[in-house]
């Protein structure tokens, strides 16, 4: 399902608790091939098309991607402006680069 927040206008502190969001609508006459999500922090910040996925320590893993939202806790990383969010479950959706 399409990612609703965290977007481009979003700024984030580490070590504070955010909502992550995303369209559930999409899901109406057609259930997702699995219930259970992850949420991964990722970066773009090179012309390789890499996403930059941390799947070795994901910020929310095992919730019913059908409830549209779960809280992470922001990880210490380095301060940018090109984190992405991809939320897996249905299919691996992407949301637009943000700051933290």
């Amino acid at each position: 399902p399409p990612i609703i927040s965290p977007d481009k206008t979003t700024v984030w502190v580490i070590g504070t608790q955010q909502t992550v969001t995303w369209n559930t609508s999409v899901f109406q006459g057609s259930p997702p091939s699995s219930f259970s999500g992850q949420i991964l922090l990722g970066f773009l910040n090179d012309t390789s098309g890499n996403e930059h996925l941390n799947t070795t320590n994901p910020l929310a893993a095992g919730f019913n991607i059908t409830t549209g939202s779960a809280t992470i806790t922001v990880p210490d990383v380095a301060p940018g402006n090109d984190y992405i969010i991809a939320l897996l479950g249905d299919s691996g959706n992407i949301s637009p680069t943000f700051t933290i």
